[in-house]
C-alpha cells in the first residue's frame, strides 16, 4: 500500500512538473514555436523520417529517464537511505533527467533530426571522442580500483548480441543504424548492472564476508532491481515496435535485455569468483579486534 502512495504522489509531482516547470523552460529556455515543421514532416520519405503517433514519441523517452529508476534508486538508498534516494529519483528526473532528454529532442528537430552523437561528432574531433572513452575507463578504474574489475565490467558488452542478431534474423530485419542505437543502450543497462554486482561484492568482502558467500548474495539480492530495470525499459519499447523507424531500436534493445540480463546475473558472478580463485584472492584474512 506504501508503495501505491508513492507512486501516485510521484505521478502527481510529475504532472505539476509538465504543466508547469516544463511549459516554463518550453518558452522560455528552448523558445518552442508550434509553427515549426519537424524534420519528419519536411524531410519525409517513408525510411529515415516518416511522422510517428505521440504514444511511441513518449515511449522512448520514457524508456531513457524511467529506465535507470529501479537499480539507481536501490543503489542510492543503501548508501544514504531510502529517503534521499526517493528524492533523487523524483526530482532528479524533473530537474535533469527529463530537461536533458527535452533538450536532446529538441536539439534533434533543429538540426533536421540527426543525434546527438552526430551533431556532437560536428564540434568535437576524433581525438576529443576518444579522450572521452578513455576518461570513461579512468573512472572505471579509479572506481574499483582494480584493472579485473574494469575487464569484467566491459566484457558484458558483448551480451546483448546474443539476443540481438537471432532476433533480428527470426523477425527477417535488416540490422540497422537504429538497431545500434538500441545495442548501445542495452549495453549501457548490461554495464551498469555489472558495476552493481562487482561494486556489492567488493564491498561484503571489505566488510569481512568470505568471497563466495558475497558472490552468492550479490545476486540474490540485486536479482529484483536489475530485473525491474529491463522490464521498464522493454515496456517502454513495446509503445515503438511496430513504428517502421523505430522498430530496429526496440527488437535490439528487447531481445538484447532480455538476453543479456540472465547472463550478466549468472556469469559475471561467475567470472568475478573464478578470476579470484585464479589470483589466489579467495581466502578473505582475518579482521583483527580493535583495541
Amino acid at each position: 500500500m506504501n508503495s501505491v502512495i508513492l507512486a501516485a504522489g510521484a505521478m502527481g509531482l510529475y504532472l505539476i512538473a509538465y504543466h508547469t516547470y516544463g511549459k516554463h523552460i518550453g518558452k522560455k529556455l528552448f523558445k518552442i514555436d508550434p509553427a515549426n515543421v519537424c524534420p519528419s514532416k519536411m524531410l519525409e520519405d517513408g525510411v529515415d523520417f516518416v511522422p510517428t503517433r505521440k504514444p511511441i514519441l513518449f515511449g522512448h523517452h520514457f524508456t531513457s529517464i524511467a529506465g535507470t529508476g529501479p537499480i539507481v534508486g536501490p543503489a542510492v538508498a543503501i548508501i544514504w537511505g531510502w529517503v534521499p534516494a526517493l528524492i533523487w529519483i523524483i526530482f532528479g528526473a524533473i530537474f535533469m533527467g527529463a530537461v536533458h532528454d527535452f533538450g536532446a529532442m529538441l536539439i534533434s528537430l533543429r538540426n533536421q533530426g540527426r543525434s546527438i552523437g552526430d551533431v556532437a561528432a560536428d564540434v568535437i574531433n576524433k581525438r576529443v571522442r576518444v579522450l572521452f572513452l578513455l576518461i570513461i575507463f579512468l573512472l572505471l578504474y579509479l572506481h574499483f580500483k582494480s584493472l579485473t574489475e574494469v575487464l569484467i565490467v566491459l566484457l558484458t558488452i558483448p551480451f546483448s548480441l546474443v539476443g540481438i542478431l537471432p532476433a533480428h534474423w527470426a523477425a527477417g530485419a535488416f540490422f540497422t543504424a537504429t538497431s545500434m542505437i538500441g545495442f548501445i543502450a542495452g549495453a549501457g543497462i548490461v554495464v551498469r548492472n555489472s558495476i552493481i554486482l562487482v561494486e556489492f561484492v567488493q564491498d561484503s568482502v571489505a566488510a569481512g564476508m568470505p568471497l563466495k558467500e558475497a558472490v552468492i548474495l550479490a545476486g540474490a539480492i540485486r536479482t529484483r532491481p536489475i530485473f525491474l530495470t529491463a522490464v521498464t525499459a522493454m515496456a517502454g519499447m513495446l509503445m515503438m515496435i511496430t513504428d517502421p523507424v523505430w522498430s530496429g531500436l526496440s527488437w535490439a534493445l528487447i531481445f538484447g535485455i532480455t538476453a543479456s540480463t540472465p547472463l550478466s546475473l549468472i556469469v559475471i558472478p561467475l567470472l568475478y569468483y573464478a578470476v579470484k580463485v585464479a589470483r589466489g584472492q579467495d581466502k578473505q584474512q582475518a579482521v583483527e579486534p580493535a583495541e
